[in-house]
């Protein structure tokens, strides 16, 4: 199973960006993101809805693709 946390800390680390940088470079482009606690506690309880996981993957630049196994 997908660790989503994990997934989007390695993608913040290859665009260079903190969690704070973010949230705060979303906020300024539009997206309607929580504050950066509420974030990071999301990620933590794993309560982040997918279409979160979809805004912030289509900020970075990423999509999710399902393939079967």
């Amino acid at each position: 199973m997908i660790n989503i946390k994990e997934e989007i800390q390695i993608l913040l680390l290859k665009n260079g960006l903190s969690m704070r940088k973010l949230i705060q470079k979303m906020e300024e482009a539009g997206y309607n993101i929580c504050s950066v606690g509420g974030f990071s506690k999301m990620l933590k309880t794993r309560s982040i809805k997918f279409d979160k996981v979809q805004e912030i993957l289509d900020f970075l630049g990423y999509k999710i693709s399902i393939t079967k196994k």
